[in-house]
């Protein structure tokens, strides 16, 4: 079975579309800050797997650009904005890597094995993107409390994901009818 190749300017478009759909749920929460000018609420946290699994590496970077114009719109724009980007788009590639590449089955969550497989993908990512971005944060900014800024990012990585990334996931694979961006593998297992 032959990939279907995307246009420059549609992949373009895409990675547009999804910024300000970033932009959209993001900059509103801003204002609940936890550590003044380094972390807040962050429900846009929930976009992640569905910007890796359904849009895979176009996604990915939508979601680390939104996430650093979110930085500069909210005059939040730090060293540690650079692991913030590097962080932001880890988290949804590793959603894509799991599910496109690495995964055996294609991606759904109408298992009860699947959704505790992509919990623990949401852990991991959570670990990531904490290990990435908090020594970044306690390296240029010491006043910055490190155990609350890291724990921010654990909760804030987790708790968005699992709550209402898992519902959102459902209802645009299952009532929507997105489908997800998949390696040639998992197509051939779906055809077989």
């Amino acid at each position: 079975m032959k990939r279907e190749k995307r246009s420059p300017l549609r992949i373009i478009l895409t990675v547009g579309a999804l910024i300000v759909a970033y932009l959209i749920v993001s900059v509103p929460f801003k204002v609940m800050e936890i550590i003044p000018g380094f972390t807040d609420i962050r429900p846009v946290s929930m976009l992640q797997p569905v910007y890796g699994i359904f849009f895979g590496i176009p996604g990915s970077l939508a979601f680390a650009v939104g996430n650093l114009i979110t930085d500069i719109i909210s005059d939040s724009l730090r060293w540690s904005s650079i692991a913030g980007f590097i962080a932001n788009f880890l988290g949804p590639f590793c959603f894509y890597l799991y599910w496109g590449k690495l995964s055996r089955t294609p991606f759904d969550l109408k298992t009860m094995k699947n959704i505790l497989r992509h919990i623990v993908v949401i852990i991991i990512v959570a670990l990531v993107e904490a290990n990435i971005i908090t020594p970044s944060v306690a390296i240029s900014y010491p006043e910055v409390d490190f155990g609350l800024f890291f724990g921010m990012v654990m909760i804030n990585s987790l708790a968005f994901p699992i709550l209402l990334g898992i519902p959102l996931l459902i209802i645009l694979q299952e009532e929507l009818g997105l489908t997800p961006c998949l390696s040639n593998r998992n197509k051939r297992a779906e055809n077989q």
